[in-house]
């Protein structure tokens, strides 16, 4: 028997049918939170499957009674309103915002430690809590890499922003992570260094260390000791037009870090490492005779006159004008390849530059060699390269800034085919400089004796801003998650793949960087 449905029928059901794929095909797959490219990888992720959008109805509010707080959610607004074309509105409240919104929020539990913070997304809303500033500004980074990487580009961009449900719970491993620049063989400009404090805040690092001091160049005004820029300021590796920092300048450079949480750390290095100064100043040679200027690149045939009290005059005068504009607890002393100091002369200039620093009000560091010194309380060594002397240190109950040179010097070459850098350590390639562990890197020195973790970045080859952006993308984001993310959470494979994909992201950023053969790039890095 035949069974025969009316034709109105057969019309009805074709069209629910159709229905029924057309909304089949126009709904979106569920979001995963955790898939997301997040650079360092935060410690907790979990994904609910929606998302949540920002547009013209979005605003920022800041559950908090502070100015600076406000200015963070205005920093936010400021990075997305290029590519987004929105104006998002920050507002400073007590009261809960309606649905639809962005919030931040300072808790005062004491959850999250200084720089933590807890990102909750759901569809109606997005929440940042910290316990400090410095943690709401740590979320808004990894809140940046949840949306589109195009949210970096400087044109407007077609929507939709959109970022993934969840809940991401995030702290550092380190209390300090670092990144060492290198002004003195090569100078860069107040602008060169803000743009690169940006890359740096992009990737939670909380220290820019400015190697300010060297043979080739002395680049911050001393006001007591002005030849000091005049003379030893006016040239750099090569030859080159040097150039120096007035105070002024320099304290421009600290505000500018300081709203992005990061704090500067001057070093002049002593007493090797000196000859703009002895050029500058015939006193502080032994002989009382000043030295010619230097562009070459050779190290360790320079040194102070340790023995004399002018000497320490000009430490003093040098460490007072810059503990004065330097708000951060340290001033780098330096202290490496003195190669023609004597051991006993050595010794007895750092323990006294110690006591001038804390005179000042301020913590030492320096390179690792400062160890065969008497070492005060709460010094910092620098490891780069001697794991006797990070032990020395470590025995005398000094903390360790890890910097161990094949691994998070980022001025050596990547491989033999790479013409910038210099490969006295060897080649750090791109996993190189991600597959260590600080707290396992030296014999007897665990995590409880390290502060933390700094890439270094050396001048002797590195002239422009372009090429500083080579040489450290992307081996920077890799060490900042050395600095950042606990170890047992840390994979090469894993990673590569990530970095990877946030090649698309660096593109858009208009960074300049090594695409290592290691990595499999995702296909809009490489076009």
């Amino acid at each position: 028997m035949i069974n025969k449905k009316p034709f109105g029928t057969i019309i009805a059901m074709i069209l629910i049918a159709f229905t029924v794929i057309q909304v089949s095909c126009n709904k979106r797959a569920p979001s995963d939170l955790t898939k997301e490219v997040i650079i360092p990888r935060p410690v907790s992720v979990t994904a609910s499957g929606d998302y949540f959008s920002i547009d013209e109805g979005t605003g920022i509010y800041v559950q908090g009674d502070t100015e600076e707080e406000k200015n963070i959610g205005q920093f936010m607004a400021d990075i997305l309103e290029p590519a987004t074309g929105l104006s998002l509105e920050v507002t400073l409240t007590i009261e809960p915002p309606k649905s639809g919104n962005i919030v931040f929020k300072v808790s005062t539990d004491n959850k999250y430690g200084n720089e933590g913070y807890e990102l909750t997304i759901t569809e109606d809303q997005l929440t940042l809590i910290a316990n400090n500033p410095a943690g709401l500004f740590r979320g808004v980074q990894t809140i940046r890499q949840l949306l589109p990487a195009k949210i970096e580009m400087k044109e407007k961009q077609e929507g939709p922003w959109e970022i993934p449900t969840g809940t991401i719970t995030d702290q550092p491993s380190y209390e300090y992570r670092g990144a060492m620049l290198d002004v003195a063989r090569h100078f860069f400009s107040v602008d060169e260094v803000k743009q690169y404090i940006d890359l740096l805040a992009f990737y939670k690092i909380n220290a820019l260390h400015l190697h300010l001091s060297d043979d080739q160049g002395w680049r911050i005004e001393i006001k007591t000791w002005p030849k000091l820029t005049e003379i030893g300021g006016s040239l750099e590796v090569g030859g080159g037009k040097g150039g120096f920092y007035t105070q002024d300048q320099y304290s421009e450079i600290v505000k500018y870090a300081q709203e992005r949480y990061i704090i500067i750390v001057p070093e002049i290095d002593m007493p090797g490492h000196t000859n703009a100064a002895l050029a500058s100043y015939a006193e502080l040679n032994c002989n009382g005779k000043a030295t010619k200027l230097y562009t070459g690149t050779e190290v360790g045939f320079s040194t102070l006159c340790v023995r004399k009290d002018i000497t320490y005059k000009f430490v003093d005068d040098v460490m007072r004008e810059l503990s004065a504009i330097t708000p951060g607890p340290y001033l780098h002393i330096g202290g490496d390849e003195s190669h023609v100091t004597k051991k006993d002369d050595y010794i007895f200039f750092v323990e006294k530059v110690q006591d001038i620093v804390q005179a000042h009000g301020k913590l030492s560091m320096g390179w690792d060699e400062i160890s065969l010194s008497r070492l005060k309380p709460n010094t910092v060594a620098q490891y780069w390269s001697n794991a006797e002397n990070a032990g020395r240190a470590v025995k005398q109950g000094a903390k360790l800034l890890m910097s161990p040179a094949k691994q998070a010097y980022v001025d050596m070459q990547y491989d033999s085919t790479t013409t910038l850098g210099l490969h006295w350590a060897g080649y750090v390639e791109v996993d190189s400089a991600y597959i260590w562990d600080p707290a396992t890197m030296v014999p007897g020195i665990g995590k409880e004796n390290i502060l933390g973790v700094e890439a270094a970045l050396w001048t002797e080859t590195i002239t422009n801003l372009d090429e500083l952006e080579y040489m450290v993308f992307p081996r920077l984001p890799g060490i900042a998650e050395v600095g950042w993310t606990p170890a047992e959470l840390r994979s090469w494979d894993e990673y590569k793949v990530r970095l990877g994909k946030h090649g698309e992201r660096m593109k858009a950023m208009d960074i300049n960087f090594y695409q290592s053969k290691l990595v499999q790039w995702s296909s809009s890095t490489t076009k």
